[in-house]
C-alpha cells in the first residue's frame, strides 16, 4: 500500500514496540558474524613439517637437518623449512651410518627429496586441533581448505536462491525462526563430523540457513518499522549486532582451541533464541500484500496497546482495501525481476555490485590468518574496523545521497587496496592499515548496499529481490577463498584483482536510481527508475505492470 507509513503514522516512530522488534531482530544477527567467518580459525593451517618416524635410526646431526629449505615469498623470500617435502630416508640412514655429516661432508642439494609419505607433525602452540591438522587439508590437498569455504558459500547461494521466494509465500517470522533451527542442530553437528567430506555436506546446510535467516529479519525489521527507525536498523542496527557476533569469534578462539568444543560453543546460543518466537510479530506489510487485512491490523493494534496509543476505529480505509484485492490476484516471483526493462536493469546492475562488494569483503576477512602477526588480535582487528564502518553508514543513509554513499566507499575501498602493493616488504604495519582502511570502506559499502536494495525494491517482491541479489553475491563468496589462495603464487595479485573489480562497481553504481527522501515502493509500478528506462511508452509494459497502472488508475478514479 503507497501510504501503508502514513496509515500507521499514530504509532510513533520509537515506541515500546518498536523498541522490541529492533532489539530482538538485531539479536539474530550475533550468530551470523561467528558462524560465517568461524572458519578462519575452525581451518587455520598450523606451522607444519614432515614427519620423520622416530623408528628410524638416525644420527642427530640427520635428524635435525632432515627437513630441506627453501624460499617463501610470504616472508620476503627467506629461506624457511620445507612443509611438504623431506630428504630421502634410505639416503640419509645411508649417510648416517658412514658418519658423514650434512652440509660439512654431504652437499645438501645433491640429496634427493621426497613427499611426506609418514605424514606431517604441526605445531601445537597455537591451536590445539584443527580441520587443517586432524584431516591434513596440507600440501596437495591445501585446495581443500578454501573449498571448504567455497561448500559453505555454496549454501549461502542456495539458501538466497530459496529463502526469498519462500518468505514472500509463506512469511518473514516462520522462515526466520525455521532457519534459525537448523542453524543451530547443523553447526552443532559439526563438532562430531568423522570426516572432511561429512563437515562440509553439513557446512552447506549451515550456510544455508544462515543467510536464510538473516535476510528474513532483515526485511522483516525494514517492513516493520517506520522510516527514522528502519534507517538505522537496516544499516547500523543488523551490522553492529553481526560486527559484536564477529567481535566475540576471536575472544572464543583464543581460549578455545581445539575446534570440535569451538563448535559446540557457537552452537549453543541459537537454541536461546527460541523464547522470542513469542515476541516479534510477523511483517503487517506482508500480511497486507497476502489479502490478510484482519491479522495485520491485529498486529498494529496490538503494538499500539503496547505503545498506549488509541488506534482509531478504521486504520485502512476501504479503498486501500480494494487495492490490495486487486494486487492479490497475481503472485510476484524471482521471474518478475527480470520481467521488465527498468526492474531487469536495476536487477543486473545490483547483483554485479553485490558480487564485488561480497568478494572483497570475505576476502579480507578470511586473509586475517594471513597477516603478519597474532591471528587472534588480527580478527579482532578486523572485526573491530567494522564497529564504526557501519556508524558511518547510518550517517550517510540518514543524511546523503545512497547511490552517491556506495560510489564514494567502494571507490575508496578499491583505491586503498590498490595502494597496498605500492607499500615496501619492510612497512608491514602500514600494509596492515591499508588493508584495513580499504575494510572499513568496504564493510560500509556492504551495509548501504543491503539497506539501498530494500528501498529500490517493492513490497511484493522485497524480500525475493534482496535474496536473489544475496544469492548473485555468492559467486563473488565462494570465489573469495580462491582469491586469498593466490598469495602462493604472488603477495599483491589478490590486491590488485580486489582493488580494480571494487573501483569499477563503484563506477557501475552510479547507474543506480536515487532513492532518497522516497516512500518504501509497494507495486512494481511504484518502483524508481534506471537511466534510459523512464520514457517508455504505455503499450511497452508488461501484463504486470499493465495491471497495476490499472489499478492505480481505479484507485485515483474513486478517489476523484
Amino acid at each position: 500500500m503507497s501510504d501503508y507509513d502514513a496509515e500507521i503514522a499514530f504509532l510513533g516512530e520509537w515506541g515500546r514496540f518498536q523498541q522490541k522488534v529492533f532489539y530482538l531482530l538485531c539479536l539474530t544477527a550475533i550468530p551470523n558474524g561467528f558462524t560465517g567467518l568461524s572458519i578462519v580459525f575452525l581451518a587455520d593451517t598450523p606451522a607444519h613439517r614432515c614427519v620423520v618416524p622416530a623408528h628410524v635410526n638416525l644420527s642427530a646431526a640427520w635428524r635435525n637437518s632432515s627437513i630441506p629449505l627453501e624460499e617463501d615469498q610470504s616472508h620476503g623470500g627467506a629461506l624457511v623449512p620445507s612443509k611438504c617435502s623431506r630428504y630421502k630416508i634410505d639416503a640419509m640412514l645411508s649417510y648416517s651410518d658412514r658418519g658423514l655429516l650434512p652440509g660439512v661432508d654431504v652437499n645438501l642439494s645433491h640429496v634427493p627429496q621426497e613427499s611426506c609419505l609418514d605424514g606431517w607433525e604441526y605445531d601445537r602452540s597455537q591451536y590445539i586441533s584443527t580441520i587443517a591438522s586432524e584431516w591434513d587439508l596440507v600440501c596437495d590437498d591445501s585446495w581443500k581448505k578454501p573449498m571448504t569455504s567455497s561448500v559453505y558459500f555454496c549454501g549461502v547461494l542456495t539458501g538466497s536462491f530459496i529463502t526469498g521466494q519462500l518468505s514472500d509465500r509463506y512469511g518473514r517470522k516462520i522462515v526466520l525462526f525455521l532457519t534459525i533451527a537448523i542453524q543451530t542442530v547443523f553447526t552443532f553437528s559439526q563438532a562430531f563430523a568423522p570426516s572432511w567430506t561429512v563437515f562440509c555436506a553439513l557446512f552447506f546446510v549451515v550456510g544455508l540457513a544462515q543467510i536464510s535467516y538473516y535476510v528474513s529479519a532483515f526485511v522483516l525489521g525494514t517492513e516493520t518499522l517506520g522510516p527514522r527507525v528502519r534507517t538505522i536498523f537496516s544499516t547500523a542496527g543488523m551490522c553492529m549486532f553481526f560486527g559484536l557476533g564477529y567481535m566475540f569469534l576471536p575472544l572464543l578462539a583464543f581460549f578455545i582451541r581445539d575446534w570440535r568444543k569451538l563448535l559446540l560453543c557457537l552452537a549453543l546460543p541459537g537454541f536461546l533464541y527460541v523464547p522470542l518466537w513469542w515476541f516479534v510479530p510477523e511483517s503487517p506489510r506482508w500480511l497486507l500484500s497476502k489479502g490478510r487485512i484482519g491479522d495485520a491490523e491485529a498486529i498494529i493494534r496490538a503494538a499500539a496497546k503496547t505503545n498506549k496509543i488509541e488506534p482509531p476505529s478504521v486504520i485502512f480505509s476501504p479503498l486501500q482495501l480494494k487495492e490490495l484485492a486487486s494486487e492479490k490476484k497475481r503472485a510476484h516471483n524471482i521471474c518478475d525481476l527480470l520481467r521488465s526493462r527498468n526492474i531487469r536493469w536495476i536487477s543486473i546492475t545490483l547483483w554485479l555490485v553485490w558480487n564485488t562488494v561480497t568478494i572483497a569483503y570475505f576476502a579480507l576477512s578470511l586473509n586475517t590468518s594471513n597477516l603478519h602477526g597474532n591471528v587472534y588480535f588480527n580478527c579482532f582487528l578486523s572485526a573491530l574496523v567494522e564497529m564504526p564502518a557501519y556508524a558511518v553508514s547510518w550517517v550517510m543513509f540518514r543524511w546523503y545521497s545512497r547511490r552517491l554513499s556506495l560510489f564514494s566507499t567502494l571507490f575508496t575501498g578499491g583505491l586503498f587496496l590498490l595502494l597496498i602493493q605500492l607499500i615496501p616488504a619492510d612497512l608491514i604495519y602500514f600494509a596492515i592499515t591499508l588493508e584495513m582502511i580499504g575494510k572499513f570502506a568496504i564493510t560500509t559499502a556492504f551495509a548501504v548496499v543491503y539497506a539501498y536494495t530494500a528501498e529500490l525494491y517493492p513490497t511484493v517482491l522485497r524480500n525475493t529481490a534482496v535474496g536473489t541479489c544475496s544469492m548473485a553475491s555468492r559467486i563473488g563468496s565462494i570465489t573469495a577463498p580462491f582469491f586469498i589462495y593466490l598469495r602462493s603464487y604472488s603477495i599483491s595479485l589478490p590486491y590488485i584483482l580486489m582493488g580494480s573489480l571494487t573501483v569499477l562497481s563503484g563506477l557501475l553504481s552510479l547507474l543506480l536510481p536515487e532513492s532518497y527522501g522516497m516512500p518504501l515502493p509497494e507495486t512494481i509500478t511504484h518502483m524508481q527508475h534506471f537511466p534510459g528506462c523512464c520514457r517508455r511508452t504505455p503499450y511497452s509494459l508488461t501484463h504486470i505492470e499493465e495491471e497495476e497502472k490499472a489499478a492505480e488508475h481505479t484507485k485515483n478514479s474513486s478517489q476523484n
